[in-house]
């Protein structure tokens, strides 16, 4: 039998008795979180979202609500009142921190009863992922849950902390706008007043944000939902949340301190970590060559050696027709792991072919010399390859000879994934660092043209201008990324803000006048209004949360968040709607290929 609260007023949170509360008299209210009948006594574990509270009902000193106790279950809603008191002694639970106390009830009323759930309410228990999305609001109970979402709310409180301390003001721009080519598929949304044309839901506010630097704003965040209807996996989502900020009259180098101060900000708030100051840098070329990635994990060593000059006109021919043909061949040591078996090895070699490599060389350091399929390759070379990649017996060297930087790319997969098989990841840490001077463009072969690397809003270094109707693949650009723990957290860069540059770009990537002017007209005539010099960075706020959460899957820190089919199993979404509706779009839905 259910009750109202009948003018009950809740005291405290479950989560907040003390020691010093002993003897007050308290009103409690939350989920039954565990039953335990102890035949007389009955104690149940009552939990709301600041933590646990034990309570105990006597038989012999409160029977009434002894009696209502007994017919309570797993994640019914209840309220009690009764009194503080310290546990009997050797009774106390150390790992609560209610565990001191506990509370003797006198009366309790049943708020709402639960059917038997699909699921426990533990954060121990591993749950099918679907089941789990099925029923979130049963998911967002458990404690776990609860603490990502904590920690969320305080990302967002620092971030606007700070940019608010620093002259920044937040400035919502429009869902509905229109389709331009930023990378990913648009979600597209149906206009009913004119019909035939579409909406596209925004990847990024990046046009809007450039346009109110136009305006004169000169210093711009949101903290914005995002769409992009891309191919899925644990770090994306079809709509995700983005820290998104623009200036005016900062370059690089003015700018990149102040998006510091804020990351600090948010790190130290949240998890009591101190971040470096200033941020380490690499360049785009420099990460690659020692990590293999452009978003190394610098918590951790093992750095890629280069080797072509070892191997140039050498004894084992497959690496020295690599560098006699301009690539090269680099290695890395991983201490400790020469030990894993001949089957583990050849798993190695088939991967790095999997990753796109021509193949992989293993050698095992060994006591008496090296262990490998080509050790007899190896031998004049044995005192350079040992010295210059520091290896003692039983450490493992993986060796790939290929062009640059697929050499560097497969053995950049290895260093992660060897480092977190071996437990050579320190837990608990954070190492932070901005990759700059990124190519401005890159060759698609696929394509037979040129093509950002960012967008195409992203200026060329100044003295690198000349360079774009002439090598345009030596062009950097400015821009930068923030990776923190081997991810990238944000990306950003200067903008074009003179239309002649803009352009000359646009010219580059194959975007006619006509296309430019149907698909950025609004843009290239603000340029021509006074546009000011501005750069703006975008951090993705789930993968920030995540990783300060310890969450290899930014679902984890999102409410209701998309399957990796893009499918939302508690809403049933997306889902089929009336051909009513269709017809007032003027819609029409071809259900096959065939259909077509």
């Amino acid at each position: 039998m259910t009750e109202g609260l009948g003018g009950w007023q809740r005291s405290h949170p479950c989560g907040a008795l003390r020691a010093g509360d002993a003897g007050a008299p308290v009103t409690l209210m939350g989920w039954v979180h565990r039953r335990r009948d102890h035949g007389g006594l009955i104690f149940v574990d009552l939990r709301d979202r600041s933590g646990l509270a034990q309570c105990v009902f006597d038989e012999a000193t409160g029977r009434s609500a002894y009696e209502r106790a007994q017919a309570v279950r797993g994640e019914f809603v209840v309220a009690v009142r009764g009194v503080v008191a310290r546990r009997p002694a050797g009774t106390e639970n150390a790992k609560l921190p209610t565990g001191e106390v506990e509370v003797h009830v006198r009366a309790m009323k049943v708020l709402n009863e639960s059917r038997p759930l699909p699921f426990p309410i533990e954060d121990t228990v591993d749950v099918d992922e679907l089941t789990r999305l099925q029923h979130r609001y049963l998911d967002l109970r458990r404690p776990s849950m609860y603490r990502n979402f904590a920690i969320r709310d305080a990302v967002y409180q620092a971030v606007r902390d700070y940019l608010h301390g620093h002259g920044f003001l937040e400035v919502e721009t429009p869902f509905l706008t229109r389709s331009t080519p930023e990378g990913a598929r648009d979600f597209l949304v149906p206009s009913r007043l004119s019909r035939g044309s579409f909406y596209a839901l925004p990847q990024s506010p990046q046009l809007f944000k450039q346009l109110l630097m136009v305006a004169g704003f000169e210093r711009y965040f949101q903290i914005v939902r995002c769409f992009r209807d891309e191919d899925l996996r644990k770090d994306r989502q079809p709509e995700f949340t983005q820290i998104d900020v623009e200036t005016s009259f900062l370059d690089r180098d003015d700018f990149l301190p102040l998006m510091e101060g804020m990351v600090r900000e948010v790190v130290g708030r949240v998890r009591g970590i101190e971040l470096p100051q200033p941020f380490p840098r690499l360049t785009y070329a420099e990460a690659l060559d020692r990590y293999g990635s452009d978003k190394p994990d610098l918590r951790f060593g093992l750095p890629l050696i280069d080797l072509t000059d070892l191997f140039r006109g050498g004894e084992f021919q497959a690496f020295a027709q690599v560098a006699a043909t301009g690539g090269a061949v680099k290695a890395l040591r991983v201490p400790g792991a020469g030990g894993i078996s001949r089957k583990e090895a050849d798993d190695l070699v088939a991967t790095a072919k999997a990753l796109g490599g021509r193949g992989l060389v293993w050698v095992k350091v060994a006591g008496e010399g090296l262990q490998s399929p080509v050790a007899r390759f190896l031998e004049s070379i044995r005192p350079a390859l040992l010295d210059r990649l520091g290896a003692v017996a039983g450490d493992l060297l993986l060796l790939v000879g290929d062009a640059m930087p697929t050499a560097a790319t497969v053995l950049g997969r290895f260093r992660v994934d060897l480092a977190q098989r071996h437990g050579l990841i320190p837990a608990d840490q954070h190492a932070v660092l901005w990759v700059v001077d990124f190519p401005l463009v890159e060759w698609s072969p696929e394509e037979r043209r040129w093509q950002a690397m960012h967008h195409p809003f992203t200026a060329p270094r100044d003295e690198d201008v000349a360079l774009l109707e002439t090598d345009p693949g030596a062009v950097k650009a400015k821009a930068y990324d923030l990776v923190l723990s081997g991810q990238e957290v944000g990306g950003g860069s200067v903008r074009i803000h003179q239309q002649s540059i803009q352009q000359k770009v646009f010219d580059l990537l194959g975007i006619t006048k006509d296309e430019a002017r149907a698909k950025f007209g609004f843009l290239l005539d603000a340029l021509e209004f006074g546009a000011p010099p501005m750069c703006g960075v975008a951090f993705g706020l789930d993968r920030l949360v995540a990783i300060l959460a310890g969450e290899e899957s930014i679902r984890e820190v999102i409410a209701f968040p998309k399957t990796q089919k893009g499918t939302d199993p508690m809403m049933e979404a997306p889902a089929p709607v009336s051909a009513a509706q269709l017809r007032e779009l003027g819609i029409v839905v071809i259900d096959s290929e065939k259909d077509s």
